[in-house]
């Protein structure tokens, strides 16, 4: 009688080996499925994060900058007036605020339309 060619197969093979290699199999998916992009995703958060921490340094410093500059052009600002520089520094902070707030949201909503 002749054997299967399915037997041959199994002739030198051991459940223990078979199983090594699904368990290793199975990690090596494990590790490029889902450990690898949460590590991708956490290097992306964190530069993400520490960016923004500059940006917003730098435009707090900017801001000072450009109150000493409007109260060094414009000594006619001193005393009851003295208000002026901080309004129009503080009206220039919300609009690049708002800035930076519709381009984060324009850069969203065309992603999700070049999704769809």
């Amino acid at each position: 009688m002749r054997t299967p060619s399915w037997r041959k197969l199994l002739k030198g093979a051991s459940i223990e080996r078979d199983l090594k290699e699904v368990r290793d199999l199975f990690v090596r998916y494990l590790k490029e499925q889902t450990v690898q992009p949460l590590k991708d995703l956490g290097r992306f958060v964190a530069f993400g994060a520490l960016g923004s921490v500059f940006v917003a340094f730098g435009l707090v410093i900017g801001l000072v900058g450009v109150l000493r500059m409007v109260q060094a052009l414009f000594p006619v600002l001193d005393g009851s007036l003295s208000f002026i520089p901080y309004l129009i520094v503080v009206v220039l902070g919300v609009i690049i605020g708002a800035l930076f707030v519709q381009r984060i949201f324009a850069g969203a909503a065309r992603r999700s339309k070049d999704a769809s």
